[in-house]
């Protein structure tokens, strides 16, 4: 409910209706608004995580169209009534709830999963199941290290993950690079090939990936990837950036031709420019994502209007990331039509039924440069006043202002600004009254966004006068001024995000486990699961080497 106490959702739908719509075909957003720590607890298989504390940042990713048929999810606990006031406020058309929550979902009979990402991951041990991808065990594979036999470690993870930590000797080849960049590191068709990521799923997709396009070299997942090296006793390497490079020549035309196969097999659908301009004009009846999936550094030197950088192996790794809307038309983007094709072949198994491949012809002419980032929802209404670094120095000095950061309890935990204390936007109403409520009120957050966005928000409950950090914690970092570290003082339990086994909150071997098993058992309780249409396609190719 919201501070009146009366609900401005006026269209509520039980379990059974919202599992029929699930089943219908149909274009529908199902979101869920609360924080993804708490996300992770428990929720439906399908509902993509869109906190109401970043609401106006996502949901035009998640969502373009306004006329979308939503369905929001919470804990019984109001936040959808407050979620929905702000996305009608925002043009969109036709909101609903889910009554009773998350609760009334799983007393109807339904799953509750835990975790994020889960239609992706669970995709991954299907795939695993069906193709039977072969794996090896991170002690065959550091003896096979030892013994200087001729292989190649590819890390399907992005950079930044890869730059964390990786298999000693690796190279970084994330997701649907894999195939595009892949046969022309590796020198003879007898060279075996491991494929790894931290933990289970971009292994076991980038190993059928490459198996899938006709490689002919012995292909392996490593067990568990970076988690299963560490269990097993061994010492990661950090801080290495070794990329595979782009093809050229013969080996992109390998790499093409080998796309090419995979296109034909899965009967994977392409469109020029025409049929995009089509799909574009008819954006306000039908969703329409366009996604590049070729790295970002790529997208950022120049993409077609109206894409969003989507790195393939990414895409199918956390669909519900980026994929807001069930059933709508997704088209794919790259400029050698090999990433594209890849990463359209895993997503029509997922039971996608609108995706296409833009003719690599057709997605070079006029290019635009830069990030491609829209901007917030309702941001250009914001009147907040704001105060410089300099000035809020001085505030806190003189105990003058109380500064509350509401960027990410991670982020806060690395660096913040001393004598800031930590915050959920979405929790003002709570947490704002642990504060002295009089006198000054200054918000941050990492850009100063999201703190322009929640100034409203606190006003609302803060008798005194709000201010936000002009620049935010960036522009007090760009000045060189001191920062703190560690997660007090905190308004609220670090529950904004996942905390994955990799997480400074919860790194450890048990959470390792813990995470691999929760993957190996996700298959268990999705069978029969409203809206489920895997359609996993098992590789030609024999491959016995399953351990």
């Amino acid at each position: 409910m919201t501070a009146s106490g009366r609900s401005t959702i006026t269209a509520w739908v039980s379990p059974s209706e919202l599992a029929g719509m699930l089943e219908d075909g149909g274009e529908l957003a199902l979101l869920d608004v609360r924080e993804e720590g708490v996300f992770s607890h428990g929720h439906l298989l399908f509902a993509v995580p869109l906190p109401l504390s970043r609401l106006e940042e996502r949901l035009p990713l998640l969502v373009p169209r306004t006329g979308t048929r939503i369905v929001l999810c919470d804990g019984d606990d109001g936040l959808a009534d407050r979620a929905a006031a702000r996305m009608t406020g925002f043009g969109y058309k036709d909101v609903r709830g889910l009554r009773g929550g998350i609760a009334a979902w799983k007393a109807a009979g339904y799953h509750v999963f835990s975790g994020v990402n889960v239609p992706s991951k669970a995709f991954g041990e299907l795939v695993e199941e069906h193709c039977k991808t072969p794996r090896m065990e991170a002690a065959e594979v550091k003896r096979r290290i030892a013994d200087g036999e001729d292989m190649i470690i590819l890390d399907s993870r992005p950079m930044r993950e890869f730059r964390n930590m990786s298999i000693p000797g690796g190279i970084d080849c994330p997701g649907a690079e894999l195939v595009y960049r892949a046969p022309g590191l590796i020198p003879t068709p007898d060279t075996l090939v491991v494929v790894n990521c931290a933990g289970r799923t971009r292994s076991i997709i980038g190993a059928q990936s490459l198996i899938n396009a006709g490689l002919p070299n012995r292909v392996v997942a490593l067990k568990n990837g970076t988690m299963g090296w560490e269990l097993a006793g061994f010492e990661l390497a950090r801080g290495h950036e070794t990329m595979a490079p782009s093809p050229t020549g013969t080996g992109l035309a390998t790499t093409r031709a080998m796309a090419a196969d995979v296109a034909r097999r899965f009967g994977l659908r392409r469109i020029g420019r025409a049929e995009l301009d089509r799909f574009r004009g008819e954006a306000d009846q039908r969703t329409l994502y366009i996604f590049d999936v070729r790295t970002p550094e790529e997208f950022n030197a120049g993409h077609i209007a109206g894409a969003t950088s989507a790195p393939g192996g990414q895409l199918v790794q956390a669909t519900d990331g980026y994929i807001g809307t069930r059933n709508a038309r997704v088209v794919l983007v790259d400029d050698a039509g090999v990433r594209a094709v890849m990463t359209a072949s895993w997503l029509v198994q997922m039971g996608m039924p609108d995706v296409y491949v833009l003719e690599e012809s057709a997605a070079g002419g006029e290019l635009v440069a830069g990030s491609a980032t829209p901007v917030p929802l309702g941001l250009a209404q914001v009147q907040a006043e704001t105060v410089t670094p300099a000035e809020l120095a001085q505030l806190l000095q003189d105990g003058a202002a109380v500064l509350v950061d509401i960027g990410s309890s991670l982020q806060f935990r690395d660096a913040h600004i001393p004598g800031a204390h930590w915050g959920i936007r979405s929790r003002f109403p709570e947490n704002l009254g642990k504060l002295q409520r009089s006198g000054l009120l200054v918000i941050t957050s990492p850009d100063g966004i999201a703190a322009r966005l929640a100034a409203a928000d606190a006003a609302a409950v803060f008798t005194g006068k709000v201010q936000t950090l002009a620049g935010g914690t960036a522009a007090w970092r760009a000045e060189k001024r001191p920062l703190a570290s560690g997660f007090e003082p905190a308004l609220d339990a670090p529950d904004d995000v996942w905390h994955g086994p990799y997480s400074p909150f919860s790194n450890t071997i048990e959470a390792k486990r813990q995470y691999l098993s929760w993957e190996v058992d996700l298959l268990s309780s999705m069978e029969a699961e409203p809206g489920l249409r895997f359609q996993v396609v098992p590789a030609q190719q024999e491959k016995t080497n399953h351990e």
